[in-house]
């Protein structure tokens, strides 16, 4: 087994069109994006003989508390593959990425690994000496639905006040849903997303991180803006990634004080449509609150994303969970890293 660069994007997107456990932090397009943003990136696959068992995308953070290198979402193994392999894999990696650490003067390794959690698997990194990380960048648990059913039978498995909901809005000449692939578009998207990051307590991306991931992906039709009017106004807003037949509700935003007409119900309803039409048979409503695994557990949590997950529950699907993202120390500054990031964790109430 070795591991080489891969710099080729047809090789990279059908291996990846093989393999279950994936989200589009590791696509081709994911790591165009971050070069656009300014980092550096380094795609790399493992293979034994000429068969290809992983892709890895790294890239390299630069901040005042310490520079790392993070595997968002990855790596991505194909599937079958035995922990013996996975552990291996790592192995190599890490080998791979000594003269990386060294040349651009790296404090920490970072990976959020998208595999669903079991023992096995977390003993891969406590072997090779990772610690689990004070924070995480990306979902660590997720909700998902399955929408290859018909409408109807999707509809059917929504908790019961989604369903009325929807209805309600549907029927509500005042409600207007709006789809847009043109980025001048994004200009009616920041307000309202700015107004929710405010009132939630967490840090916006930038205008240019939108407008370039919205770019990117838009080079490839992998991405949609849609915006939910009522009475003319924009009131809720929300930005889909469909990508190897998944559609990821990335990011979002509503006016809290329209919160009693039900806009974003009818907006991610039409979103589950459209996801169909382009062939998608799952929806990922990216992250939830780790503690609820139930309805119940979010209308009684205190978490502040208890709210956010109950919507996102009450259309129907799964709860998936995936190992906590791991940190390898490289330097001691590391400890300063971890110190400020556990007074953020703090802080936000997380």
């Amino acid at each position: 087994m070795e591991i080489k660069e891969i710099n080729n994007k047809q090789e990279w997107e059908e291996f990846l069109n093989q393999c279950s456990q994936k989200t589009f932090l590791h696509s081709w397009n994911w790591g165009e994006f971050n070069l656009s943003q300014g980092f550096k990136i380094w795609r790399f696959g493992a293979y034994e003989s000429k068969r290809l068992l992983a892709i890895i995308l790294v890239l390299k953070i630069s901040a005042r508390r310490g520079t790392f290198l993070f595997l968002p979402h990855g790596p991505v193994i194909i599937d079958g593959l035995s922990t013996v392999d996975k552990e291996k894999i790592l192995q190599l990696l890490l080998i791979q990425l000594q003269e990386i650490v060294k040349e651009e003067k790296i404090d920490f390794i970072r990976i959020a690994p998208v595999w669903e959690k079991t023992n096995d698997d977390n003993n891969i990194f406590t072997n090779l000496n990772f610690r689990q990380a004070p924070i995480h960048m990306h979902p660590e648990v997720t909700w998902e639905l399955s929408i290859a059913p018909p409408e109807s039978e999707i509809l059917s498995k929504m908790r019961k006040t989604t369903r009325y909901l929807i209805k309600q809005a549907q029927k509500n000449s005042d409600v207007e849903i709006i789809r847009s692939q043109n980025p001048n578009d994004l200009k009616h998207f920041w307000p309202v997303y700015k107004e929710t990051a405010k009132r939630h307590n967490f840090v916006v991306f930038s205008e240019n991180y939108l407008k370039n991931e919205f770019d990117i992906f838009g080079k490839d039709n992998q991405i949609e803006l849609f915006l939910g009017k009522y009475k003319g106004q924009i009131v809720s807003v929300a930005l889909f990634v469909f990508w190897q037949k998944t559609c990821f509700y990335h990011h979002s935003g509503s006016l809290s004080k329209f919160n009693k007409i039900p806009v974003s119900y009818l907006l991610q309803w039409e979103a589950i449509k459209e996801a169909k039409k382009r062939g998608c048979t799952s929806y990922n409503f990216w992250g939830i609150a780790p503690e609820i695994k139930t309805e119940q557990d979010a209308a009684r949590s205190h978490h502040p994303w208890a709210g956010l997950s109950l919507f996102k529950m009450g259309f129907g699907g799964e709860r998936k969970e995936y190992i906590k993202t791991q940190d390898l120390v490289i330097s001691k500054k590391y400890w300063l890293n971890y110190i400020i990031e556990i007074l953020r964790k703090k802080k936000r109430n997380l």
